[in-house]
């Protein structure tokens, strides 16, 4: 969409792949035109793997030929707006086919129904990622599919997928109930801005997650005990009040959770008003308004509809950077899309390098492995285990025949370890509210739906952190400012209607954030909440994020004014043995380069190779040998090849 308003602007935008300059009477109708016809193509493209692709290309051809264009115009004729949009489409669709997520090697409807859509390397492939655990049934006791008799986990410090009764995939359509790695081959995707020379390696390193038994040991400990407290506090029985507005909940700094709220709207210049709920409620709407499992917009889309929201709001000016120069609607849009799904889609790269490289573990199997082991605070008492979880009076409990016969642990097993957590989703949650009780640690589950539970793939990091964080960096920096328009966002969550997951709240719950930077928070707090994540995956996975959206923002600039053609160009050199000399340069992705070389500098470079080259990656390097005459180097950069 962005590379279709470009090609029509006279004031130096960059397209980002296609970058061609077209003229005509009628920009604004021309502009129209280009951008529909590109993003209709692109979205039949991506479609056509979808589950839903026979009725969604049926609605997206209904749509184009609702605007008045025939979606049979396939012409590259850049004289007319059709033309150039599908110029657009072909150039973008060319990028992006190989660009490491494998969309060539999917099969789309209706060779296959359903499709087969981004799958990762074949086995025996050295890329392809190989389980190290059996899969855990979710409704049966323990870390075990219950598929060979005391099979378990082979190190939890690595992911369990898991074997989900009544599965269900993003769209609510059933699959196998067996988890496979969605999205393993991610550590190999072509991201925007961020840069690396080594693609074995995460394209940000926050170093490992905490290790049972290994480095980082007590952080390990310390993060399933906060997972199990969290669950302990999704009841709104427990009398525990709290202010969630932005004068008493947010302001965080980066990584953490140690705000305590702003003490003005900046805005309106007044303090914010106390919004005081239930503590249980507000846990449980958080969780599941940023939840985006199935049937939803996934965390990617969620920030698109923010973003849409803030550009709805009416007293809201749109001027890129929050500078004194108000654009029209279409160049906002364009704009931020662009930005704003480029810091999306690095941070999923970063994200997804990460977890393919640590493969970390999920609280879900955590929890269960530790309480089966037992206890770890007392070796004098039953069922010690160095490897067990604390006992924590009220929270985490050894199971004796006094506590079962008191009532207390009623129901449970002597000698195991109780945990006072939520027990799991109702038969009919739309007339029942668990809230929390005592049940034996092998049986844990997150806050989630029963045929979803946990996403198919390693924990560390937070996806939901990274993604909201990098989206909270690019509308704080497209819009000027940190703040929500009027200095507030906010989602109602109605009583006894606002749960999907169970019935309530039991009052009506308001979410309220002030910064884009407040509501990110909260979307990576959610997934502790819904125990999803523990706290290490959260912090890690915002200041990655972090990372993308402002790497993003100082790219897209560039793009914006023009002068990503005026970057400069580094050029290294090192040693390599025997007797060569590597010869590296900086370059932007999809530009074209060409290292050039002299013997002298009062004579002419020449080209070496004689060839131009796209850069596909974040630098180019080219190995010379020692041997021969000496040489200058330098490296040139072309729009076109």
């Amino acid at each position: 969409m962005y590379d279709a308003w470009a090609a029509y602007d006279t004031n130096g935008a960059v397209g980002y792949i296609y970058r061609g300059k077209h003229t005509t009477s009628d920009v604004a109708a021309a502009r129209r035109a280009a951008i529909s016809y590109a993003a209709y193509r692109m979205l039949a493209e991506r479609y056509i793997y979808s589950r839903t692709a026979f009725t969604t290309l049926a609605r997206l051809a209904d749509h184009m030929r609702t605007l008045g264009y025939p979606t049979n115009n396939l012409s590259t004729d850049t004289s007319t707006p059709a033309g150039v949009g599908n110029s657009v489409y072909a150039a973008v669709s060319a990028w992006f086919l190989n660009d490491g997520a494998r969309q060539t090697n999917g099969i789309p409807y209706p060779l296959t129904n359903p499709p087969v859509a981004y799958p990762d390397y074949p086995a025996g492939d050295p890329r392809a990622y190989v389980y190290i655990n059996p899969a855990l049934a979710t409704d049966r006791p323990g870390i075990d599919d219950g598929t060979q008799f005391h099979r378990t986990v082979v190190d939890i410090n690595h992911w369990q997928r898991l074997n989900v009764v009544n599965a269900v995939d993003q769209n609510h359509f059933a699959i196998s109930p067996e988890q496979i790695y969605l999205g393993a081959q991610w550590l190999g995707v072509r991201p925007f801005a961020l840069a690396g020379t080594d693609g074995t390696q995460p394209w940000i390193d926050p170093g490992p997650p905490p290790y049972l038994n290994g480095e980082g040991d007590a952080a390990f400990r310390t993060n399933v005990v906060e997972v199990i407290r969290r669950s302990s506090e999704l009841t709104p029985d427990d009398g525990v009040m709290i202010d969630i507005s932005p004068g008493g909940f947010g302001n965080n700094s980066l990584g953490a959770n140690d705000g305590t709220g702003h003490p003005l709207n900046p805005v309106t210049g007044q303090p914010y008003a106390p919004n005081v709920v239930k503590r249980g409620d507000f846990a449980r709407v958080l969780a599941e308004f940023w939840a985006d499992g199935p049937n939803s917009e996934t965390p990617p889309g969620h920030w698109n509809v923010i973003a849409n929201s803030v550009a709805d709001n009416t007293n809201f000016v749109k001027s890129i950077g929050g500078g004194t120069n108000p654009v029209d609607d279409l160049e906002w849009d364009v704009k931020v899309y662009f930005t704003l799904n480029a810091a999306i889609h690095e941070a999923a790269c970063a994200a997804w390098s990460v977890k393919r490289y640590y493969d970390g573990w999920r609280p879900i199997s955590a929890v269960r492995y530790m309480g089966l082991k037992g206890q770890s605070s007392d070796p004098t008492s039953p069922s010690y285990d160095t490897n067990g979880l604390p006992l924590i009076p009220d929270l985490i409990e050894l199971v004796t025949s006094n506590s079962v016969e008191s009532g207390r642990h009623a129901g449970l097993t002597p000698g195991k370890i109780a945990i006072l957590a939520w027990p799991g989703q109702p038969t009919n949650p739309t007339t029942t509210s668990q809230g929390v009780k005592w049940i034996h640690a092998e049986t844990w589950v997150p806050y989630q739906r029963t045929n979803f539970v946990t996403p198919a793939f390693p924990g560390y990091i937070s996806g939901h952190s990274t993604f909201s964080r990098a989206g909270a960096e690019v509308l704080a920096a497209m819009t000027g400012s940190p703040f929500f328009p009027g200095g507030l966002g906010s989602y109602t969550a109605p009583a006894n209607t606002g749960l999907d997951f169970e019935l309530g709240p039991s009052q009506t719950v308001q979410l309220q954030w002030g910064t884009y930077f407040d509501a990110a928070d909260q979307a990576g707090l959610s997934r502790i909440w819904g125990g999803i994540h523990p706290p290490v995956d959260d912090f890690a996975g915002r200041r990655a994020g972090s990372q993308c959206g402002q790497g993003v923002w100082a790219l897209a600039q560039k793009y914006f004014d023009g002068s990503v053609t005026n970057t400069p160009i580094t050029l290294t050199m090192r040693r390599l043995e025997p007797g060569n000399c590597e010869v590296r340069y900086d370059t932007l992705r999809g530009f074209y380069y060409q290292l050039q070389s002299t013997p002298d500098v009062t004579q002419s470079f020449s080209g070496d190779p004689a060839e131009f080259t796209r850069a596909v990656d974040s630098s180019i390097a080219i190995t010379n040998p020692f041997a021969g005459s000496a040489k200058l180097f330098r490296a040139v950069r072309s729009l076109e090849p």
